[in-house]
């Protein structure tokens, strides 16, 4: 049985948090697309590259929610601190397909709101 989507979601965050590559690399898929207003449908390969490394910027960062939309469909709503200042949130539509990562698609957010 393929462990639960939401629970590959949050294991995944926290690999890129703790930049432990050789945990997300379990989790993510040969075939992944990645797709940001930065990154137009990167591969596994550009994604290590590009964007696996970013998490040092970050202070602190931590879900919001992790919602099953339908089955295999995570959406991640996150909020996190940069290390040179400004809050803000993401939302993410993350693809779960036999227990790792296929497609991620980021929509970029602003600071939060009361």
């Amino acid at each position: 049985m393929a462990p639960d989507s939401t629970d590959v979601v949050r294991r995944l965050l926290a690999a890129y948090l703790a930049q432990d590559e050789a945990a997300a690399r379990e989790l993510v898929d040969d075939d992944l697309r990645f797709t940001s207003p930065q990154d137009d449908a990167i591969d596994k390969a550009a994604w290590f590259e590009r964007c696996f490394p970013t998490a040092q910027r970050v202070a602190w960062q931590e879900p919001r929610q992790v919602v099953e939309a339908e089955p295999g469909l995570i959406f991640l709503r996150y909020e996190y601190e940069l290390r040179s200042g400004g809050r803000f949130q993401n939302m993410e539509a993350i693809t779960v397909r036999n227990g790792r990562v296929v497609d991620v698609q980021v929509y970029f957010g602003g600071p939060p709101r009361p």
